[in-house]
């Protein structure tokens, strides 16, 4: 778009309207109308434009940033802070989507996997990464080792998943480990935003208490919006008092806190591929179509 001072903007559609062939037979009122609703929208666009930051991604190339804070938050799961350009910059990230991220494991090989932030666009200046790293996988080994100061090389948007607001009318999320980071992100985007009124039901199954990542946030939604967001915690091994669930996702555990089988609602999941698969068998005997879920 051809970008105009602002003064420009306002004197542009007088001079272009006066030296169009026509304009002379216009009657004195109607081409002043005319000027004037062209002249609004053009200031409207030119407002538009230099308000709404560039994203700092490229789909098409790699490109740095460095890593600003790490902070660990379980035993094997860290928070990774990294910086964008500017301390106005923004990711430019849609809601749904992930990027791609470049980095080398034990033996040197490169290695490439895709991370959903946990940060949205109205975080200026950085983006979080959520990473839980696995004793032998080959990008948890990259992030291991990573320092503060250190750069990581982040290629996006990317993901087959889009969201606006009034998708559908309430979404049942199961998410296992490290699946929670795109839940947590499309959560942030819906109760953040006083015009979405989606509904969201979370179950979320771990280990033990201490795997449970962004516990602090997700309990903090619960509280802060009660009648928008419920939260379902399920533990393999959980401690001695424990009011939340016990084992693997069940068939019942989904029936009861999941929204029911209509048009208007999704499923989600994202966690370890067998459970993804037992989930899926769940779904189905439910009576959840195809349409009515989607896997990360």
């Amino acid at each position: 778009m051809l970008e105009l001072p602002f003064n420009m903007t306002l004197s542009f559609p007088t001079l272009f309207f006066k030296s169009l062939p026509f304009a002379k037979d216009l009657e004195p009122e109607l081409l002043n109308a005319s000027i004037a609703l062209v002249a609004a929208g053009l200031t409207a666009a030119y407002i538009y434009y230099r308000k709404k930051p560039k994203g700092s991604l490229d789909p098409k190339n790699f490109k740095e940033f460095k890593l600003v804070k790490k902070t660990r938050i379980s035993p094997n799961a860290a928070r990774f802070k990294f910086a964008l350009p500017t301390p106005k910059s923004i990711l430019g990230l849609p809601v749904g989507k992930n990027i791609l991220v470049r980095g080398r494991d034990s033996e040197g090989g490169e290695v490439m996997r895709s991370y959903t932030p946990i940060t949205l666009d109205s975080d200026v200046g950085y983006f979080e990464l959520v990473v839980k790293m696995y004793p032998y996988g080959k990008m948890s080994h990259h992030f291991r080792q990573m320092k503060e100061g250190d750069s990581l090389a982040v290629k996006g948007p990317k993901g087959r998943f889009s969201y606006k607001v009034g998708r559908v009318r309430a979404f049942g999320m199961i998410a296992g480990g490290s699946g929670i980071t795109p839940m947590f992100q499309l959560i942030r985007a819906i109760l953040e935003n006083k015009k979405d009124k989606t509904k969201v039901y979370l179950i979320y199954a771990n280990v033990t208490v201490d795997d449970i990542l962004l516990k602090e946030e997700l309990d903090r939604f619960a509280n802060t919006f009660p009648h928008r967001f419920h939260v379902y915690h399920v533990l393999n091994k959980p401690p001695n008092e424990w009011n939340g669930g016990v084992g693997y996702i069940s068939k019942e555990m989904i029936e009861y806190h999941c929204p029911a089988p209509a048009s208007d609602i999704q499923i989600l999941r994202c966690g370890p591929p067998p459970m993804n698969k037992a989930i899926a068998t769940h779904l189905a005997a439910l009576g959840y179509t195809s349409k009515m879920q989607f896997e990360f």
